[in-house]
């Protein structure tokens, strides 16, 4: 085991972030730490890394384990260009290439007699370097620096004038040169494009050493982890798998237990009941049975119910009226500044009901083809024509909207002056706001709240035309998914703007590509545009269907096919009672494996067993066993409840 943490706790004045954390960690394990903002990812982290000092609990590397540490905010001022700063990460290397260089130099002045020991010396130093990787250690600098968005041009700038996303880039170049053991990234990806991430996902998926991230985007986790530590509810639980499979075995583990706490419950009110009714009974034997039940009833673990953090969000999206078939249509649209164009001639059309995703470079323009529709940014030529019916719901990342001035409550009441004061207060506390919250000024919002305001905003507005411009931009991943969760749902037509592929993922059915050519068109999702887009090398038109997934149609049912006989209906009964008897099994078992998990984490924090690394790795093999029956247990489950 590289890193075993044990028993680790912490908490701020009035406020606990987690305690009796504890887990193992591989060498080349990918790991994510996961959970709600605030819920103390980034602190568990920082302990680990030793920058923060944890209230109980310990930290071990095994012997001679390197890591490195991204965090969030750099504050590196190195006075020295990009370059030399990064390769800066592998002393030894540039210490041994100059030494060679030295040498090197040195031949030109020896004798006979003297060469033939220098060259020996010279080509033992340069194994050396070569078993170090300086050969290629320069070639690598010069691919990192690539790979995370820097051109070359960009190499000599000076890093103490760098931005904050440049400099979190540089050090991020930095740590991966120089390839620790264990590499702790906390939101490394805030400040790359699509491309840079895409880079990274491949780097840290062939990174031999272990990994363990803090982030947001789950498309990254997707591709990249194989291991979620889920911090919630004050504590930690360990799930095999990517960020898709830890959504699906959680909520599994919720069900499940929910269903050992209801079954505990029954349980409960039954012994209850019968306690009660022997003491009616009033005689000196039932009443002695009685008491012994209550002390049995006394002895039992109660099961906590298991419940979902309470501090989501609660969003609900109306389309209102029904819009005309042709919701948007745009035609010869262009844009440039000063000398600059952004696109030019860019035809889009919408239809009622379509879920369009816009996506492209940073700095291309898609958010102000967003702004040229809603009449914020004239066009430089083309035409803009909303259909009939056309109500729209417009989200804006800047929030460029908002008075500054008002308080929450005003500009609620001011947008929306049918609703009375209970009303308003209502929505601000579906989206979080509550007490004197609602009498915050616009102007001192986290981008956070402005997000949810926003949000708040555009659910009243019963818009059958939603325009979003990165509408997932400051939102934790519980947020996103119930945003998510009310798009799925909603009847009218979407067109939005979003760096975040998950969530591209999971609402669009056609991708639209900007590009410095013009328009590239996906009928799909993101998975789709992926597996298509280095197929197609040309420009295509918005009409072209040479890319529309092909979807196979089926014919009308014959209903009389469904009537089922009397003797096929008892049969798929007895069948039915079967597998829910099978189900209930699987559930037991499921619950018995996760006490059995709970058990052995606390024997890991004991005193005597988080020092003994024999014990540590006993403990850890049972833990990987209980996780293999317990994935195939969920598999089981999720068929059986099918």
């Amino acid at each position: 085991m590289l890193l075993t943490v044990s028993n680790i706790s912490k908490e701020y004045p009035g406020n606990e972030l987690f305690s009796g954390v504890s887990f193992l960690v591989d060498k080349g394990e990918k790991v994510a730490i996961t959970g709600n903002n605030g819920c103390g990812k980034s602190t568990l982290l920082k302990i680990i890394v030793g920058d923060e000092t944890p209230d109980t609990g310990d930290i071990q590397f095994a012997k001679d384990t390197s890591f490195g540490y991204l965090s969030q905010y750099q504050e590196e001022d190195a006075s020295c260009n990009i370059y030399d700063y990064v390769i800066g990460a592998r002393p030894e290397i540039l210490e041994a290439e100059e030494r060679l260089a030295q040498m090197e130099e040195q031949m030109a002045l020896l004798s006979e007699n003297e060469i033939h020991s220098h060259m020996e010396s010279y080509e033992k130093r340069r194994h050396i370097f070569s078993a170090m990787g300086g050969d290629s250690y320069r070639s690598e600098a010069v691919g990192v620096l690539k790979g995370l968005g820097f051109s070359e041009d960009e190499f000599s700038k000076d890093v103490s004038k760098l931005s904050g996303g440049q400099k979190t880039r540089a050090a991020l170049s930095r740590l991966l040169l120089k390839k620790p053991d264990i590499l702790f990234l906390d939101e490394p990806i805030n400040h790359l494009d699509i491309a840079a991430i895409e880079w990274l996902e491949g780097f840290l998926k062939n990174y031999q050493g272990a990994v363990i991230i803090v982030a947001h985007d789950r498309y990254f986790l997707d591709r990249v982890v194989s291991r979620i530590l889920d911090l919630s509810e004050h504590g930690i639980r360990d799930y095999k798998g990517n960020y898709t499979e830890f959504v699906r075995q959680k909520e599994i583990y919720l069900i499940a237990r929910n269903s050992e706490y209801e079954k505990q419950q029954k349980k409960i009110a039954h012994e209850k009941a019968v306690i009660e009714k022997l003491r009616r009974f009033n005689r000196e034997k039932s009443i002695k049975r009685a008491e012994s039940r209550v002390k049995k009833l006394d002895k039992i673990e109660l099961i906590e119910k298991p419940v979902e953090e309470n501090d989501s969000m609660s969003l609900s999206l109306s389309s209102g009226k029904r819009s005309g078939e042709d919701v948007l249509d745009i035609t010869g649209l262009s844009k440039s500044y000063s000398d600059r164009s952004l696109f030019s001639d860019i035809d889009i059309h919408i239809t009622r009901g379509e879920r369009v995703a816009l996506i492209g470079e940073n700095g291309i323009g898609k958010s102000t083809i967003l702004k040229i529709i809603n009449g914020q940014v004239p066009a430089d030529s083309g035409t803009v024509m909303i259909g009939a019916n056309v109500s729209i719901g417009y989200y804006d990342q800047e929030q460029q909207l908002f008075d500054d001035s008002k308080t929450l409550f005003q500009e609620m009441s001011d947008s929306y002056p049918g609703l009375d004061n209970t009303k308003i207060r209502n929505v601000l506390a579906a989206f979080l706001f509550t007490g004197d919250d609602v009498f915050k000024r616009i102007g001192d919002l986290s981008g956070g709240e402005r997000g949810r305001i926003s949000l708040a905003k555009l659910m009243l507005r019963s818009a059958n035309l939603l325009i979003l411009d990165e509408p997932t931009n400051h939102l934790d991943m519980q947020s996103k998914e119930i945003l998510e969760n009310a798009l799925s749902i909603y009847d009218g037509t979407i067109f939005f703007v979003s760096h975040d592929r998950y969530f591209v993922n999971s609402v669009a059915d056609r991708i639209l590509e900007l590009t410095s050519r013009g328009l590239r068109v996906f009928y799909g999702n993101y998975d789709y545009y992926l597996s298509k887009r280095d197929e197609i090398g040309s420009t295509v038109s918005d009409s072209d269907t040479s890319d529309t997934v092909s979807e196979s149609e089926s014919g009308p049912v014959d209903q009389s096919a469904g009537r089922l006989s009397w003797e096929e209906s008892k049969r798929i009964e007895a069948e039915k009672r079967k597998k829910e008897k099978q189900l209930l099994a699987v559930e037991e078992r499921i619950g018995e494996l996760e006490e059995e998990k709970d058990s052995i984490t606390e024997k890991m924090s004991l005193p005597e067993n988080a020092t003994n690394s024999a014990k540590l790795n006993e403990f850890g093999e049972r833990l990987s066993l209980i996780d293999e029956e317990l994935s195939g247990l969920y598999d089981e489950w999720e068929s059986l409840s099918e």
